[in-house]
């Protein structure tokens, strides 16, 4: 998932408008030394037949859907059914977990609630959910490549973001430590009606300032020691931080699913760089698919993009999934 406002500069340019996880990991794409099958993706909130008679005669296997009412989601899924693709996941996004506003904590449960029976009517077995975000213009984090985080594994708590004096750093490590605390009480509360549809809650920080290294994402991530609490990685969102193929490595069979895009490296840039179309920037993809195999994971690969044509963005998910 891109950052709010990332996502919809980048995808306004679009050219066109464990339990069930691992069973759907079909697909013939992956040669060579490849282990693992990989299916393709591309994002469409409410995906039309039109839509995914296109992105199935360019190549995808399926989309991943958007909040929409659990009418039009049965709906679409028929037609996808229909068309032999499927719709995998549901693109829940940010929620205010944090927030000090009860209101606001309440309205980001009963969203996510929605999204998870939106999921289960599109057929779906994951909403990808970003349970909050911190930071602001007030608030002195380090830059991406400083973070040497230290944490309590038991709490997920940090004590620690960079080398030397952190003083400088305390009000985002205090800001950490309460989001921590508000997702996990926060997500387990949906746990029990993600048990009852079967659909994963599919965990994604996505330059949120939190949980930005890969081992204590795993750790977030793992805290809930539930089967229907996992990770949605996105691989072009972390290279700023560290290589994406450490936090697949690291996440192993917690990888519930995975989003595609690039990300050109420039730490000149406030952000340590810009978001390019996969394959012009600075991803190790072959690394990548690498680890995807040394995981076993049989999924989805989601592109979160736009600007190509669809049958462009197949061609490239293809040498992707190929290791190439």
């Amino acid at each position: 998932m891109t950052p709010d406002i990332s996502r919809r500069s980048f995808l306004k340019t679009s050219a066109v408008g464990s339990v069930g996880l691992l069973a759907w990991g079909g697909g013939a794409h992956a040669r060579g030394a490849s282990t693992t099958k990989l299916r393709k993706a591309m994002i469409r909130k409410k995906p039309t037949e039109a839509e995914l008679q296109e992105l199935k005669a360019a190549g995808f296997d399926g989309v991943e859907g958007g909040i929409v009412t659990v009418e039009e989601a049965s709906e679409c899924r028929r037609i996808a059914e229909r068309l032999g693709m499927r719709i995998h996941s549901v693109l829940r996004g940010w929620a205010e977990f944090n927030s000090d506003d009860p209101v606001k904590v309440q309205n980001s449960l009963k969203v996510s609630e929605d999204a998870l029976r939106v999921a289960q009517a599109f057929g779906a077995d994951a909403m990808l959910l970003v349970p909050c975000r911190i930071g602001g213009k007030e608030m002195k984090m380090p830059q991406p490549w400083e973070f040497e985080i230290e944490f309590d594994e038991k709490t997920g708590h940090i004590s620690r973001v960079v080398a030397g004096d952190n003083t400088p750093y305390g009000d985002y490590i205090a800001a950490h430590n309460k989001a921590t605390d508000a997702s996990v009480a926060n997500v387990r509360k949906l746990i029990p009606l993600a048990k009852q549809l079967k659909v994963v809650i599919a965990l994604e920080n996505v330059w949120n300032n939190l949980w930005v290294k890969p081992a204590i994402f795993k750790n977030f991530v793992a805290s809930f020691q539930d089967e229907w609490v996992k990770a949605y990685f996105d691989i072009g969102n972390h290279l700023k931080y560290q290589k994406p193929e450490d936090w697949i490595r690291a996440l192993g069979p917690l990888m519930a699913k995975g989003h595609i895009k690039d990300f050109k490296l420039d730490r000149a840039q406030p952000n340590g760089g810009k978001f390019v179309h996969p394959r012009d920037g600075d991803i190790n993809w072959p690394e990548v698919r690498k680890a995807l195999d040394e995981i076993g994971y049989s999924g989805w690969l989601t592109i979160e993009d736009g600007g190509l044509p669809s049958g462009e963005f197949s061609r490239r998910l293809d040498l992707i999934i190929a290791g190439e």
